[in-house]
């Protein structure tokens, strides 16, 4: 790891302890190792760090995505599947703090700057298509009936997905995981029982 991620890093951890607007740079430059002039050399201020932590976490998660979307032995829905509760088993390990660094500073940052804002919109709109890519699929090969919208049903996913984090850490508990499962892969995805013929 280099320099220029090593800051990236530690500052993805604290930032999503702490939130952007209480972490202060000299704070980061601490938990990191390295002096001031080494953060200014990378990054032009914390607003630039800021939106480059965007991309760093996109990258991160785009990582972890891939890895279950490219197992060929999974369906489409599986792969989703893992994929949602790889996420919700990091916020358990972590006792319900951090969440999703892509979903806390849009809250924080979206109304306030907008730059952030549209970063990251742009941001959302990758994973929301990473979504969408796996429906596609799990349509295709009839997981998942044909009346399905699928860029509005990855939409759909993307909230719930990250409104259910936020319930978890709010809750402190797994249950809001367990009526996301329940509720997007027993009800809205499942395929409806063929008609009996009478």
């Amino acid at each position: 790891m280099n320099t220029r991620e090593k800051i990236l890093a530690v500052g993805a951890e604290i930032i999503l302890q702490k939130g952007f607007n209480h972490t202060g740079i000299q704070e980061l430059l601490n938990s990191a190792r390295i002096p001031k002039g080494s953060f200014y050399f990378y990054f032009d201020s914390k607003e630039n760090f800021g939106l480059e932590l965007v991309d760093y976490y996109y990258r991160w998660i785009s990582e972890n995505i891939e890895a279950y979307v490219k197992d060929k032995g999974k369906t489409p829905l599986d792969r989703l599947r893992l994929m949602f509760e790889w996420s919700f088993k990091m916020l358990a390990k972590n006792d319900f703090k951090g969440g999703c660094l892509i979903g806390n500073l849009s809250l924080e940052m979206a109304d306030i700057n907008e730059k952030f804002r549209i970063k990251l919109d742009q941001t959302i709109r990758d994973i929301r298509k990473q979504i969408a890519d796996q429906l596609k699929k799990a349509k295709e090969e009839g997981e998942i009936g044909d009346h399905h919208d699928v860029d509005a049903l990855s939409d759909f996913l993307f909230s719930s997905w990250e409104g259910t984090l936020m319930l978890m850490k709010v809750a402190k508990s797994t249950s809001p995981e367990k009526i996301f499962f329940d509720m997007i892969f027993g009800k809205i995805l499942r395929q409806p029982e063929p008609s009996s013929v009478r």
